[in-house]
């Protein structure tokens, strides 16, 4: 019975010990990771969207919170004084999820741009969602009263040949910042004032 309590309290040990270090490190790379993706996956996107901004849009970058959810939003002045944000959102690929940074004009309400930022779908066939400049400059330009779906499935966009599943994720993602950008929008002015 010894041996069994002993052994009990050896595993709690080590388990909160264990458990303990994985929250320090956790903690400890938790910025140093948010700024790498910032860097690497959200910056060349936001370059792209904006490629004429007059402000930097990621120093000015700034959070909403939706529910439970925080929004970081990346405001841009453009070349022609309107102003546009962009932010990320995400619809399910083939292969997981697909992130997708829109920019929308908030003066007009119209798409600015469109890119992939993230992705695991298979090299080739669904990967060029964000390789194919063809595919995601559809979304440049479209008024939030378009429908964000591909042909298909009655919407506006045609979709990527033998890539059916990351196109319709694609778009259900500009669907999704649309519905989030229309409850935000009074928010979003507010900040930018």
């Amino acid at each position: 019975m010894r041996e069994m309590i002993s052994m009990i309290v050896v595993l709690t040990v080590l388990t909160a010990v264990s458990g303990g270090l994985l929250a320090a490190v956790k903690s400890g790379t938790e910025v140093r990771i948010e700024e790498q993706v910032l860097k690497f996956q959200k910056a060349p996107a936001i370059k792209e969207i904006f490629p004429e901004a007059t402000n930097n849009p990621l120093a000015e970058r700034f959070t909403i919170k939706l529910g439970n959810t925080e929004w970081q939003i990346f405001p841009g002045k453009l070349s022609d004084d309107s102003k546009a944000v962009a932010f990320e959102t995400h619809g399910g690929g083939f292969s997981g999820p697909v992130g997708l940074m829109i920019g929308i004009n908030i003066e007009t309400d119209e798409i600015v741009g469109a890119r992939v930022t993230t992705h695991s779908e298979t090299p080739g066939v669904g990967s060029r969602a964000k390789d194919d400049p063809s595919f995601i400059s559809q979304f440049a330009g479209m008024g939030l009263d378009k429908t964000f779906a591909i042909k298909s499935d009655n919407g506006d966009i045609d979709g990527i040949s033998g890539a059916t599943f990351t196109s319709k994720g694609v778009c259900i993602a500009a669907k999704q910042a649309k519905e989030i950008y229309l409850k935000l929008k009074p928010e979003i002015l507010k900040k930018l004032q």
